[in-house]
């Protein structure tokens, strides 16, 4: 008789005392802090999430140390590295931070990691903390921006990357609960 009543407990959450209970069948399905289980962290948004985020710094990294010409040398060397990105130009800074901020705006979508519970704080302080000192570190060397390596090819630049970075801490922003 006892089996019969665990068996017709309800799974949907009751409302007993201003208080909000899961009635679930075993007490395995709760983890140790009392919450339901969580959902897997390797999914494919996740997976595409990570590679837009590695290949926008591998993108900018790669331009930066083989393809672009140092400015400071006499006589400008040679460009390295395929043809095409040499003749992209600043349009390659375009194409690997878009690929870096898609990556992270698409880690907001609750089927990652990131885009559930304190992954969405952590993603959205992250990124505007990140905007405010891309911010503060360009006004604080604006004088000389040759000390930082990709500070000296953006200029102005600079500041629509920080608040590029502000954008995609508000796509994190629309996830909090």
């Amino acid at each position: 008789m006892r089996q019969t009543a665990l068996r017709r407990l309800p799974t949907t959450p009751t409302k007993v005392t201003g208080v909000v209970r899961m009635n679930l069948r075993r007490k395995s399905e709760l983890d140790r802090l009392g919450e339901p289980p969580r959902e897997p962290w390797l999914t494919p948004r996740t997976v595409v999430a990570l590679l837009l985020v590695v290949l926008g710094i591998a993108w900018i990294t790669y331009y930066y140390l083989v393809v672009r010409v140092d400015p400071a040398v006499l006589p400008p060397p040679k460009a390295g590295g395929p043809k095409f990105m040499d003749k992209l130009d600043d349009w390659n800074y375009v194409i690997g931070f878009g690929a870096f901020f898609l990556g992270l705006m698409a880690s907001a979508h609750p089927a990652t990691p990131m885009g559930r519970g304190r992954g969405v704080v952590i993603g959205m302080l992250g990124c505007f903390l990140l905007g405010l000192a891309w911010i503060c570190t360009y006004y604080v060397i604006s004088d000389d921006v040759s000390r930082l390596p990709i500070f000296d090819d953006l200029q102005n630049y600079n500041l629509v990357v920080g608040i590029a970075f502000m954008a995609v801490g508000f796509t994190f922003a629309t996830r909090w609960e």
